[in-house]
């Protein structure tokens, strides 16, 4: 059996049991326990990862469409998706559309940004979770398939979350989209990339989304918080694996400055959709 089937049928069992083979032996960090699944699970993505000395952008792109398999939870069936393309004036950007219902109704949506590193990630990684919410919540979900770097480095990806939030703004209704009522979020860089839609929307003029939900978003390009030491190896995410994304999305280290690429150090805060 490979390591990727055997981690899918451990993911099922009980939490209980991960705590029986982790006792004595649980991490303990600021004060805090790790969940003994999370534990396993930071195992077996450390098994999988290579040296960072020799990474590729080919296998970590590999990695994670692998990793989305292997612990993304069961298929959850939606009545409506729908790949499409969002035009801009950079070019097409593929999206896909999620909806729990297929109903002439106008629903409410989250335009979701995958994680990734802003390198790797796609609508086929994030598949998942953003099926698991449409029907969770009873919305829609449009997953951007963002340019990616280094192919693509900032501000590509940063002007395509613009591009795509006002092409729901305004063409949403063509695809049953209520406009007034858009969320925007995603995890990690796919929050900064939320995060700084908004402030770009701020900066032009154009509305903003009802709110945004940002999962432990990457806000600071420095990457000097304390937590970026505290949890610098051994919990999926390494220091010197962000250091090494960093380094292939920015064009040099005068960006950590740039407030697209670190919307922590923008000045100005109000006006912006309330972030959770």
């Amino acid at each position: 059996m490979d390591q990727e089937k055997l981690a899918k049928i451990l993911c099922k069992i009980p939490t209980g049991i991960f705590n029986l083979l982790y006792v004595g032996r649980r991490i303990k960090k600021d004060g805090q326990l790790l969940n003994a699944k999370a534990q396993f699970l930071c195992a077996v993505v450390d098994k999988q990862s290579v040296s960072i000395e020799t990474e590729t952008v080919e296998n970590a792109r590999e990695q994670i469409e692998k990793l989305a398999g292997t612990l993304g939870g069961d298929y959850v069936p939606l009545p409506y998706v729908e790949d499409f393309i969002i035009p801009s004036e950079n070019g097409p950007i593929p999206a896909r559309l999620y909806k729990p219902t297929d109903t002439g109704e106008k629903l409410p949506v989250l335009l979701g940004f995958h994680g990734g590193g802003f390198i790797r990630g796609s609508v086929n990684s994030h598949d998942g979770l953003f099926r698991r919410l449409a029907k969770m919540w009873n919305f829609a979900v449009i997953s951007v398939d963002y340019r990616l770097a280094p192919e693509h480095k900032f501000p590509a990806a940063v002007d395509d979350a613009y591009s795509a939030l006002r092409w729901v703004q305004e063409f949403g209704a063509q695809k049953g989209l209520d406009a007034q009522k858009i969320a925007i979020g995603g995890d990690s860089s796919g929050g900064n990339l939320a995060a700084v839609a908004c402030h770009d929307a701020k900066k032009n003029g154009t509305p903003q989304p009802v709110m945004q939900v940002l999962i432990y978003p990457t806000t600071d390009s420095h990457f000097t918080a304390n937590s970026h030491k505290l949890f610098s190896s051994g919990f999926f995410l390494t220091e010197e694996r962000m250091h090494w994304y960093r380094e292939h999305y920015l064009n040099s280290p005068l960006d950590r400055d740039n407030p697209r690429a670190s919307p922590l150090s923008e000045e100005d805060f109000s006006d912006l959709a309330p972030a959770s």
